[in-house]
């Protein structure tokens, strides 16, 4: 049981990482990319459906993303999704053609999108935190039952401290790889 607690942990950790990473795509770095648009979505016949269901999503050059609808009259919905979203690029339609132009980053949008990188690394460390701090508390639990000893519990204690300093490395290292994408010209 003790070891499900540790897996548990670790698992849930591994779980905060991949988060941290799949919302760091969403951060725009100049370059094109069709992450930038993965959450975005479109009224379809009433419905709500992502935009990669809608259309195809796909990159022309390093700065151009290229959204071509499967029907003609899905052009208008998509353009009235993306002026809606958070990713602050206006479309430019060409027939049944949507592109978005990846505007260049000034430095002062660098540094405030490194910024947010930060706080959103800070939330992945927090996260963390209190996976570990479940899993302690379960394994106090476990001892207050009297189903394993004081050795147990401080072996598993160090074991788990130990895997929540390797999770904030991990986290650590992916907000530096993403600020210094940002902030590579």
């Amino acid at each position: 049981m003790l070891n499900d607690i540790k897996n548990d942990a670790q698992t849930r950790m591994g779980k905060s990482i991949d988060s941290l990473k799949h919302d760091l795509t969403r951060i725009r770095t100049g370059r094109a990319s069709t992450a930038l648009v993965d959450h975005i979505k479109v009224s379809y016949y009433g419905a709500d459906m992502p935009l990669t269901q809608v259309a195809s999503v796909s990159l022309s050059d390093a700065r151009t993303i290229i959204i071509t609808p499967w029907e003609k009259t899905m052009v208008a919905p998509i353009e009235k999704a993306l002026m809606a979203s958070d990713i602050g690029i206006t479309p430019t339609t060409a027939g049944t053609v949507i592109r978005l132009n990846m505007p260049a980053l000034t430095e002062e949008r660098r540094r405030e999108l490194a910024k947010h990188v930060g706080h959103e690394g800070e939330n992945a460390k927090i996260a963390i935190r209190n996976v570990r701090r479940d899993a302690l508390q379960q394994v106090k639990d476990l001892l207050k039952e009297k189903l394993i000893t004081e050795d147990d519990e401080s072996r598993v204690d160090d074991d788990i401290q130990k895997l929540t300093d390797r999770a904030v490395k991990d986290v650590d290292a992916v907000v530096k790889a993403k600020e210094e994408e940002l902030m590579a010209l």
